[in-house]
């Protein structure tokens, strides 16, 4: 017994997704055996544009039950049943949020008609309802409305149960151990299938090719997957929008990150917001105090009169901090990561030498310190070369630094031979450096082995 579903919403994300009318055809698999539909009180404004789509607005449902008065019918419909919707983890997901808010838990199998149509009904360019069901000849009426979707989903199903092979398609979506997620409705199957495992960036495009996200991963294919899987509103929409994906191997994390850097200043993709935030910018810095003690702190950069690292945020700045206390065998206390009077007890950072509880003389303890200022400096020098491994296997990436300012990336052949600088700038491709690249490759100098970083 399956239960055919669809809602209309206030469109404020999953948690914030308050449901504004419910249908529900109870179907046997032959014929519809009963019927449940309801505008439903949101208790909450409906956004103009959700109006100009749905047509439903704050007088439709001033005098709607709410989604409490109707969860007995909800439940008493779905008992037993499997939940069908097309995109199921959308009408799902608010659903069942709907129940946790009134304390009840809601569980259903689950079966995506946006699954089983490309599984079953494959090659189409579009897999959303109104241009599926143009395509397969099905009478779509009061688009955007729950019953009229409701039961144009209620006919596709009957032709998705007519097709071969579809008890066996049923039955491996059932699976409850099954862990694909839904594919956007615009998006290709075909598209999805060509994105390889390895390291890159991605790029999501909407239907008029317009670029509006971009992203990096070690592994490009499962990356993108978990876009899908993700309940939240802004990957809800994004996702939606989706018509194509196209890709750029890297080869490395490193180069992944500088080139998603570069992309998202280049484009500024809508969906994507850390790299064009404008926040309070924070620094670390160095003093010595009265017992001839180095110490390193941090704060907003207009109150750091010579800054060893800027970043973007307090986050950030303090978690690199933690990184090089714990690199070098420092005092979180004398880090000011841990404001004691006594001895530290940070709950991460273990590895202090004693400078606090009288154990290490203060000459010790600052010759630590003053390599740390070296290997935060470590961009501000010498020429710096970065070898890492390329997208295939006869190639290598290199990044280059010259004074200090990040230049750029570049791809090699293993059988080309490099004996110079000037034989390596001609591989590489020009890039900015910014305060995001810096980053980057702070944290790699921080992470990575000296054997990886050729200096010239």
């Amino acid at each position: 017994m399956y239960t055919i579903i669809d809602i209309e919403t206030t469109g404020n994300g999953i948690k914030g997704n308050k449901i504004t009318e419910i249908s529900i055809f109870k179907y046997d698999g032959g014929q519809i055996v009963g019927e449940f539909t309801s505008l439903v009180n949101p208790e909450s404004p409906i956004p103009y544009f959700i109006t100009g789509l749905t047509g439903i607005d704050d007088q439709m449902v001033q005098n709607a039950p709410t989604f409490k008065e109707i969860a007995p019918n909800v439940l008493r419909i779905t008992d037993g049943c499997i939940f069908v919707a097309h995109s199921v983890n959308f009408d799902y997901g608010v659903i069942k949020e709907e129940f946790r808010q009134i304390g009840v838990d809601f569980t259903r199998k689950k079966l995506c008609t946006v699954r089983l149509s490309r599984k079953l009904i494959p090659g189409l360019r579009s897999y959303s309802l109104g241009k599926l069901c143009s395509a397969v000849n099905i009478p779509l009426v009061d688009r955007h409305r729950a019953r009229g979707d409701a039961h144009a989903t209620v006919l596709l199903f009957e032709k998705l149960l007519e097709q071969p092979e579809s008890e066996l398609v049923f039955k491996r979506f059932l699976n409850a151990r099954s862990q694909e997620a839904t594919l956007p409705p615009h998006l290709s199957k075909a598209v999805f299938d060509k994105i390889p495992q390895q390291p890159g960036i991605y790029y999501f495009m909407n239907q008029k090719g317009e670029i509006i996200y971009v992203g990096k991963a070690i592994n490009l294919k499962k990356r993108v997957l978990g876009h899908f899987y993700d309940k939240s509103r802004k990957e809800l929409q994004m996702c939606s929008e989706t018509a194509n994906i196209d890709f750029k191997l890297a080869g490395s994390e490193l180069v992944a990150l500088l080139m998603e850097s570069a992309e998202i200043k280049r484009l500024f993709p809508p969906y994507n917001r850390a790299q064009k935030r404008q926040g309070k910018q924070y620094a670390i810095f160095t003093y010595e105090d009265r017992n001839g003690i180095m110490h390193l702190a941090y704060n907003i950069i207009k109150g750091v009169p010579s800054p060893l690292k800027v970043f973007h945020n307090q986050t950030e700045c303090r978690a690199y901090l933690e990184e090089v206390c714990k690199s070098f065998s420092l005092c979180p206390k004398y880090c000011h990561l841990q404001e004691t009077t006594t001895a530290c007890s940070h709950h991460e950072i273990d590895t202090c030498e004693g400078i606090c509880r009288g154990e290490e003389t203060s000459q010790d303890y600052n010759q630590k310190v003053e390599e740390a200022i070296v290997h935060m400096k470590m961009l501000s020098s010498e020429v710096r070369i970065i070898k890492e491994k390329g997208r295939a296997e006869n190639e290598s990436a290199v990044v280059l630094i010259a004074d200090g300012i990040y230049k750029g990336f570049g791809f090699i052949d293993t059988d080309i031979e490099i004996s110079t600088l000037e034989d390596i700038e001609a591989f590489i491709t020009p890039q900015k450096h910014t305060l995001e690249t810096e980053s980057i490759l702070t944290q790699y100098f921080l992470k990575h082995s000296k054997s990886q970083v050729l200096a010239t």
